[in-house]
């Protein structure tokens, strides 16, 4: 089940801090990185993350199986998707679209949405073009890693 993750809940931020280092550590391997921009974060800065609403896909016993981080971008119509995050456990089950799919759903007011991902990260990047996002500009992060920030306007 989709709901929204309270920074209060030490349990659910250990869980997510967790995850979020899985998951990056995984992505940074995939694309031939040792260092990526989210595994330096610590615990008690992702649970004063301001401006962030966080949404994960948690088991019935409690398990936060992915996340989705959504941020307001420069534009009211806009929402940025900083992070979307899945534990390797539980790839290929289709996580990462029931969070994708429940974000658009649950902000009709948006107009449109933009997300970065690793440009080698075929994953990711299937999955926002199965969406229909549209690949924009290429940049380079700090660390070296090449990204592409894609858009998803709606119809």
């Amino acid at each position: 089940m989709i709901e929204r993750l309270s920074l209060q809940d030490h349990d659910m931020v250990e869980q997510l801090w967790s995850l979020q280092h899985v998951a990056y550590r995984l992505e940074a391997a995939a694309i031939g990185l040792k260092e990526y921009p989210p595994l330096p974060e610590t615990f008690d800065s992702l649970r004063s993350s301001v401006g962030e609403d966080f949404y994960g896909e948690v088991s019935a016993d409690g398990e936060l199986l992915g996340a989705i981080v959504t941020t307001p971008a420069a534009s009211p119509a806009c929402l940025e998707i900083s992070r979307l995050m899945i534990h390797p456990d539980h790839l290929r089950q289709g996580i990462g679209a029931s969070l994708l799919k429940y974000v658009i759903d649950h902000h009709p007011d948006i107009r449109s949405f933009v997300v970065t991902a690793g440009t080698l990260n075929v994953p990711a990047v299937s999955l926002y073009r199965k969406f229909g996002f549209l690949p924009g500009e290429s940049v380079t992060s700090s660390t070296g890693a090449g990204l592409t920030v894609f858009r998803y306007h709606r119809p």
